[in-house]
C-alpha cells in the first residue's frame, strides 16, 4: 500500500487551532460535495515522468508517480520534476499528486484555523475541500514559490517576484547581492534598478573610475546563475533603467 499522506508539516501541531462563531470567513460548496473527497472524484494513474535535453540524453527520471489521469504529460513532467518536495529516492520524496496539492492546501487550511481567519471549523472545512478540487483539477494554479516552499519551510517565501533598490556605495551593492541570493534560494525572481550607480566613466572616492552599473549586472548575473543551478528554481533577472 502507497503511503499517500503529506509527507512535510509546515505548522507546528502543538499551537492551538482556535476559531471564533460568527466572524470570520464563511464558505459554502461550490464544486464539492459534502462526504465525498475531491481526490476521490479524480481518476488517478501511475506514470514515468521523464524530461531529457536537446541531445535526447535523459536529465531528469521519476517512475511510478501518481497522476490525475487527465493531465497531460507535459504538466506531469513539469509538476514532478519542479515541484515534488524531497530527494528521489529518499522517503521524503512526494510521489503523488495528491501529496503535492493536499501539502499546499492543508498548510493554508491549518494557518486560517490557528489565526482565526474562519467563522467556523465547517467553514475552514469547506475552503480546505473547494480548494483541492480547484488544484487537482487545474482550475487555478499557485506560483512556483507556494508549491516550492509552503509545507515546507516554516515560514514559506510565496511572493513570486520582488523589485530591490540599490544606492551608490560598495555596502549597498553587496548587501544587494545577498538580499538577492536568498531570494533566489527559495525560487523567487527579482528585478533591480542599477540606475543609481555611477558611470563607467565617473570617478570614485579612492580614486580612479567606476566599474559601472554594467560590470555589476554581469557579475549579478553570474551569481545568479550560480544559485538557479543549485537551486529549487531558475530565477529571471529584469534589470530596470
Amino acid at each position: 500500500m502507497r503511503n499517500l499522506q503529506p509527507t512535510h508539516a509546515s505548522v507546528d501541531s502543538s499551537k492551538t487551532i482556535h476559531t471564533t462563531e460568527n466572524h470570520g470567513l464563511r464558505f459554502e460548496r461550490y464544486f464539492t460535495k459534502r462526504g465525498i473527497h475531491p481526490f476521490d472524484e479524480v481518476e488517478w494513474e501511475f506514470r514515468t515522468a521523464a524530461i531529457s535535453n536537446d541531445r535526447g540524453e535523459k536529465i531528469f527520471e521519476q517512475k511510478d508517480v501518481e497522476i490525475p489521469k487527465f493531465w497531460s504529460m507535459t504538466a506531469t513532467n513539469v509538476v514532478v520534476s519542479k515541484y515534488f518536495y524531497g530527494q528521489i529516492g529518499s522517503p521524503q520524496r512526494e510521489t503523488s499528486v495528491r501529496q503535492l496539492v493536499d501539502r499546499v492546501a492543508r498548510s493554508y487550511y491549518t494557518w486560517g484555523l490557528r489565526d482565526g481567519y474562519f467563522a467556523s471549523e465547517q467553514d475552514a472545512e469547506i475552503f480546505y475541500q473547494e480548494l483541492l478540487y480547484l488544484l487537482v483539477n487545474q482550475y487555478m494554479s499557485f506560483n512556483s514559490p507556494v508549491w516550492f516552499n509552503v509545507g515546507v519551510e516554516e515560514k514559506p517565501q510565496c511572493s513570486a517576484c520582488f523589485i530591490n533598490s540599490v544606492q551608490d556605495s560598495m555596502t549597498s551593492i553587496l548587501d544587494l547581492a545577498k538580499t538577492e541570493g536568498m531570494l533566489f534560494k527559495y525560487g523567487s525572481g527579482t528585478g533591480s534598478n542599477l540606475s543609481t550607480l555611477r558611470s563607467s566613466k565617473e570617478r570614485i572616492t579612492g580614486g580612479g573610475t567606476a566599474s559601472g552599473p554594467v560590470s555589476f549586472m554581469r557579475g549579478f548575473d553570474a551569481f545568479a546563475g550560480v544559485i538557479k543551478s543549485g537551486g529549487k528554481h531558475g530565477a529571471q533577472r529584469k534589470w530596470l533603467f
